[in-house]
């Protein structure tokens, strides 16, 4: 059978636990589609897999990576929506088509063997088909997947952005990014922080951020939200610290407003807010976010292609085991500002 190059996790203590295998290129099942997987985006999650802090399970000598774009390179016989040559993108979580996550356990990178290979054999209704119109490189494609998801699920997921309202980003990283052009796209006025006015000044001219707060230089940066909101508040805040920076984003949050928890970058303050009594007291709605759903990303590619909105990449790196760690070195850097990728092929 023919081979393809697969990296796989067996032992998970670093990113230089990486090894290479040669492995058989699958055959998909009558509803499968074989995928040529042409990039592959990383996330802080596939840091996280890879270094054994990770929260939730992972199987043995994983796969890592979840986020793909491909084309397609045959069909299950039972198969009728995809043909040869399609562009697509697979959704994070196989099982969720639509409505919330139930469990982790059905997560590519996860406990699925995830993409970092060259094929990939998955279910046909897990896939979302770009229009051929769309002009969105593969690398751009790929970003779309957890990081557009996530950025769609926060904005769209429970209560809807409308135009007018503020939102604020905590960081210039993919989610953040990302959800910045989609808040503009839709009419928004976007607030987004750092620790870097290099990376502030360079996001408000490339992205078009209204408005910067550098919370280093800023440490009490819910206050300048609510100075810039005419003490309003921010309508949506998308919360990446977590524990050390969930008080200041319910202070920030206008009543009523929500606060999507996607990530747990800050460290954790000495002492833990009270967040349930700190959310009643602005009617808040404090919200994980578990990346989303098929029908989510299935939105959020067609809100991006039908706008040709173009999905933030900062750096592309190859495919051999010396480039995929200097690809994961760099996305723990933070040096990066949107998505950090990998040319497959």
């Amino acid at each position: 059978m023919a081979k393809q190059q697969v990296f796989r996790l067996p032992q998970r203590t670093s990113i230089h636990d990486l090894q290479v295998y040669q492995e058989d290129i699958p055959i998909p099942s009558s509803n499968e589609v074989l995928i040529k997987i042409k990039n592959v985006a990383l996330n802080f999650r596939d840091f996280a897999v890879a270094t054994g802090k990770y929260p939730f399970p992972v199987k043995d000598d994983v796969v890592p990576g979840s986020d793909l774009s491909g084309e397609v390179v045959s069909v299950g016989s039972h198969v009728d929506d995809f043909v040869e040559g399609d562009r697509v993108i697979a959704s994070f979580d196989l099982k969720t088509l639509s409505g919330p996550m139930c469990d982790w356990r059905h997560s590519l990178g996860g406990c699925y063997d995830g993409v970092l290979r060259e094929y990939i054999a998955l279910p046909s209704a897990a896939l979302v088909k770009i229009p051929s119109g769309s002009d969105l490189s593969f690398a751009q494609l790929s970003a779309l997947v957890c990081t557009g998801t996530t950025a769609w699920n926060a904005l769209y997921g429970c209560s809807m952005l409308k135009p007018g309202q503020t939102v604020v980003f905590l960081g210039t990283g993919g989610v953040s990014i990302t959800g910045l052009i989609l808040a503009k796209a839709a009419g928004a006025t976007a607030i987004i922080t750092s620790s870097s006015d290099e990376k502030l000044a360079r996001v408000q001219k490339t992205y078009g951020a209204d408005y910067t707060v550098n919370y280093k230089t800023t440490p009490n940066w819910s206050q300048e939200v609510l100075k810039i909101t005419n003490g309003r508040g921010a309508d949506f805040i998308l919360e990446n610290g977590g524990a050390g920076t969930i008080a200041q984003s319910i202070d920030a949050v206008a009543y009523g407003g929500n606060i999507a928890v996607i990530g747990f970058l800050a460290s954790p303050p000495e002492r833990m807010p009270d967040v349930a009594a700190l959310a009643l007291g602005k009617g808040a709605v404090v919200r994980g976010i578990m990346v989303g759903s098929k029908e989510h990303l299935e939105d959020v590619t067609r809100f991006v292609t039908s706008k040709n909105l173009q999905v933030p990449v900062e750096m592309v790196f190859g495919f051999s085991r010396e480039e995929v760690v200097k690809a994961f070195e760099y996305l723990v850097s933070g040096q990066h500002i949107g998505k950090v990728c990998i040319k497959v092929c």
